[in-house]
């Protein structure tokens, strides 16, 4: 069995930390909001700031912490209450294409890629054969959109490529068990072909629910690491997998960490992108989340009263 790469078991501890980021208000990951609901006496590495798509700088340090990520009860996860998700295929691509994650919620520098966004109707499926292939949802998934981000290859250093993608399953039994699924994935193909020139050997995962210590953020997540292998390029490359669950959303990212970068830089950058996959998720639970409910059912209770009392 493949050796657990420290880096990734450092991105777990970074999955208590991703409480202290502000979630659906865009902040910068450097940020730690006071009195956030999930803050910890931690601190974080992953520094942020404008990106080179044109959105706009964080906001300063100190900013106002009244955010619905900040809401959240510390001992309640990022979550999608299944009654607010969505329940049609064009409520759940609306949904999906309204999240607005930004390109440096995944670091500094970091750049929409082109393509940027794929087919909401598709999603990828791993094979008999251990091969990734484009495949039309099933019955049990609604929208499934990723997007595209890429820090551009520096000073003798190659690019970061980080895909997310978010998906709306029919209901939270089928995000729990497409969570399972992906557990099962690297048992049954720790070697992988990812496209034509991409493979990933020697992968190892584990999952952890919101009870367990390592996870403070979500319903339930789960982390692989392996080694990344490029035609044409020599050695292997560091290759990361988050998968949060949020009730019957699911919020996926990869980082394919490019040639001349430290371990140290690695284990930077994995623990960004963990962080960035939090920002969606703070954002999906300030949508739909129990805060979103509770809200919900304030305002109809406040509603009934006014409808009384006319």
């Amino acid at each position: 069995m493949t050796e657990w790469r420290p880096v990734v078991a450092a991105v777990a501890g970074t999955l208590l930390l991703a409480g202290c980021t502000s979630g659906a208000d865009g902040g910068s990951a450097t940020e730690e909001k006071k009195g956030s609901a999930r803050s910890t006496s931690g601190s974080d590495s992953a520094g942020s700031s404008a990106s080179a798509d044109g959105a706009e700088p964080s906001p300063a340090d100190g900013a106002d912490p009244s955010s619905s990520a900040a809401a959240v009860a510390e001992d309640e996860p990022y979550t999608m209450v299944e009654e607010l998700a969505p329940q049609t295929r064009s409520e759940a691509v609306a949904f999906v294409r309204g999240l607005t994650p930004r390109a440096d919620n995944f670091g500094s520098g970091f750049r929409k890629a082109q393509p940027y966004e794929s087919d909401p109707g598709e999603w990828a499926v791993l094979d008999e054969d251990c091969v990734w292939q484009r495949q039309p949802l099933p019955d049990t998934a609604l929208a499934s959109l990723t997007r595209r981000f890429e820090l551009p290859g520096s000073g003798g250093k190659g690019p970061v490529q980080v895909s997310m993608t978010v998906t709306v399953h029919k209901d939270t039994t089928a995000a729990r068990r497409d969570m399972a699924v992906s557990l099962e994935e690297a048992l049954r193909c720790p070697n992988q072909r990812l496209n034509a020139t991409e493979q990933v050997r020697g992968l190892y995962s584990r999952a952890d629910p919101f009870s367990e210590a390592r996870n403070g953020v979500t319903d339930d997540d789960l982390i692989e690491s392996g080694e990344l292998l490029v035609d044409g390029v020599k050695g292997a490359l560091p290759f990361d997998w988050f998968k949060y669950r949020l009730g019957p959303v699911t919020v996926a990212a990869t980082d394919r960490i490019g040639t001349g970068h430290t371990d140290e830089e690695a284990s930077r950058i994995a623990s960004q992108v963990a962080q960035g996959v939090a920002y969606t998720a703070a954002e999906i639970d300030s949508i739909g989340g129990n805060t979103a409910r509770d809200d919900a059912e304030g305002k109809d209770s406040s509603d009934d009263a006014e409808a009384r009392d006319e």
